[in-house]
C-alpha cells in the first residue's frame, strides 16, 4: 500500500515538471489542465503515503519517509533547474521581463493586478487622501519645528543669564568722581530726544531723535559699516519685511511670538533684526562652495514687540521698539563654523575699542540660549553711571538649523551638503549714543 502511494507521488511530480517543461509552449488550457493534474496526482498520492505510514510498521515508516523526502527533493530541483533555463532563454536575465512573462502568461493574475492597481492609484490620487497627507505632513513638520538645535559641548550649563559667564575684559571699566546724569536727561539738554509727541503719535517704545544726537545716530552707524567692509564684508540694505516661512526659517515659533510685529492681511513680518532677511535671501539655493564664506554686513531698521522681563524703557532709549542695526552674517562649510564664530565677536570687540569704550565678552549658558542656536557670545560694554556692564552685541552659530529650514545648501566636487549660518551685531543705535552721554577715562 505505501509503495502505491509512493507511485502516486512520483507519477504527479513527473507529471507536474512536465507541465513546468511545456510551460511556454503550449496554449493556456492544457498547460493548466496538465499543471493541475500533476498536482492532484502528487497531493493524493502524499495522503495515500500518510494513511498508510499510521498503518505501517516502524521498520517501515522509516522506508515512507525517505520516499517522501526524495521525491520531494527531485521536484524542486527538477522544477527550479527547468523554470531557471527556460526564463533565462526567454527574458536574457530581464527581472522586470520575467514578471511580464507570468502576468501575461496568467489572465487571472494580471486581472487581479490591473483591478487592484486602479483601485490604489483612485485611492491615492482621491481628494480625501491629499487631504489627509497635508493635513499629517504639517502636523509632522509643526513638531519637528520645535526640536532645539544641539548645543555645542563648550556652551556652560545654566537655568538662564544668572549662569553666563565672563570670558575676557577689554578695558578697564571706569567710574568718574563726579555723579552722571541719566543718558535721557543728557540728550533733552541737547534738544536731540522727543519721546512725548513720539507718545502722541505711535505710542510707547518710540521716539524723535532730533539736531546733533540724530546726526550722531547716522555718523555711527555710518562708522559701524565702513568698519566691516574693511574686514571684507560686503554691504547689503535687505528688505524690512519677510514672508513667515522666512521668518519660521530662522527663529522658533516661540522666538517669533516675542519678537515679530504681523502686518494685518498680509503674509509678511516686520523684521526684528536684518540677519531674518539676510539669511532669507539664500532660501532653496545652492550656493557653489568656491564662493564660500559669504561674508555680508546689512543696515536696517528693527522692530520689535520687546515682550518678556525685559520690557519697554519708559523714559531713555536702551530697549524701545524701533531701532537700528549694522549687522553681520556669514554663510559658511561646517568646519569653519566655529573660527568664524571667534572672528565675529572679536571684530565686535575691536570695534568699541576702536571707541575707547571698555567691553567684556559673557559666554552665554545653556538655558540663556534660543532654540536654534549652537553657542553664542554677548558682548557688553561699560556704563559707567550704573557701575556694570549692558549688552551691545549677540555672536551666535547656529550651525545647520537655519539652513536646514530654509534649505540653503552648498554644492562642491563631493556633491551638496548644509551650510553653517552665523550672525552678530556690529552696532545698536541709538543705544549706541548711550556710548557718548558717558565719560570715558580719556575724557578724565
Amino acid at each position: 500500500m505505501i509503495v502505491k502511494g509512493a507511485i502516486f507521488v512520483l507519477i504527479g511530480i513527473i507529471v507536474g515538471v512536465v507541465g513546468t517543461i511545456l510551460f511556454f509552449r503550449m496554449d493556456k488550457q492544457w498547460k493548466q489542465i496538465l499543471v493541475f493534474a500533476g498536482s492532484a496526482l502528487s497531493v493524493g498520492g502524499a495522503g495515500r503515503v500518510v494513511i498508510d505510514y499510521l498503518e505501517v510498521s516502524k521498520e517501515e515508516k522509516a522506508t515512507v519517509i525517505l520516499i517522501l523526502v526524495i521525491g520531494f527533493m527531485i521536484s524542486v530541483f527538477f522544477s527550479f533547474f527547468l523554470l531557471t533555463r527556460l526564463l533565462k532563454e526567454q527574458t536574457g536575465n530581464n527581472v522586470i521581463r520575467v514578471l511580464d512573462i507570468f502576468l501575461s502568461y496568467d489572465g487571472f493574475l494580471r486581472d487581479y493586478y490591473e483591478s487592484r492597481k486602479k483601485e490604489i492609484d483612485k485611492l491615492i490620487d482621491s481628494e480625501e487622501i491629499k487631504k489627509k497627507e497635508e493635513e499629517l505632513s504639517a502636523q509632522l513638520k509643526e513638531k519637528m519645528m520645535v526640536i532645539p538645535n544641539i548645543i555645542d559641548k563648550s556652551v556652560p550649563i545654566g537655568k538662564d543669564d544668572t549662569f553666563n559667564v565672563e570670558n575676557k575684559r577689554y578695558g578697564e571699566p571706569f567710574v568718574p568722581e563726579y555723579e552722571i546724569p541719566y543718558h535721557a536727561d543728557i540728550i533733552a539738554k541737547l534738544n536731540g530726544l522727543d519721546k512725548e509727541s513720539a507718545g502722541r503719535t505711535s505710542g510707547n517704545g518710540f521716539y524723535y531723535l532730533l539736531g546733533d544726537v540724530a546726526r550722531l545716530h547716522s555718523a555711527m552707524l555710518s562708522y559701524a559699516r565702513d568698519f566691516m567692509i574693511n574686514k571684507g564684508f560686503t554691504y547689503c540694505v535687505p528688505p524690512f519685511m519677510i514672508h513667515s516661512d522666512v521668518v519660521n526659517g530662522v527663529m522658533s515659533f516661540e522666538e517669533m511670538g516675542a519678537m515679530m510685529y504681523k502686518i494685518e492681511g498680509e503674509d509678511l513680518y516686520l523684521i526684528g533684526t536684518s540677519e531674518h532677511s539676510m539669511i532669507g535671501r539664500f532660501k532653496d539655493q545652492i550656493i557653489p562652495e568656491k564662493t564660500l564664506p559669504l561674508c555680508l554686513t546689512s543696515y536696517s531698521p528693527c522692530f520689535r514687540k520687546e515682550v518678556g522681563a525685559h520690557g519697554i524703557e519708559e523714559r531713555g532709549i536702551y530697549r524701545v521698539h524701533q531701532f537700528e542695526k549694522q549687522e553681520m552674517v556669514v554663510l559658511c562649510k561646517a568646519e569653519e563654523s566655529m573660527e568664524w564664530y571667534e572672528k565675529m565677536y572679536n571684530f565686535t570687540v575691536e570695534f568699541f575699542r576702536s571707541m575707547d569704550v571698555p567691553v567684556r565678552t559673557l559666554e552665554c549658558c545653556s538655558g540663556d540660549l534660543a532654540d536654534l542656536k549652537v553657542k553664542s557670545c554677548d558682548v557688553e560694554a561699560w556704563s559707567p553711571r550704573q557701575k556694570k556692564y549692558f549688552e551691545v552685541g549677540s555672536c551666535s552659530t547656529l550651525g545647520d538649523a537655519q539652513a536646514r529650514r530654509l534649505s540653503i545648501r552648498a554644492k562642491g566636487s563631493e556633491g551638496t551638503y548644509l551650510v553653517h549660518t552665523l550672525n552678530n551685531t556690529v552696532l545698536a543705535t541709538p543705544r549706541g549714543c548711550l556710548l557718548y552721554t558717558s565719560p570715558s577715562p580719556r575724557d578724565a
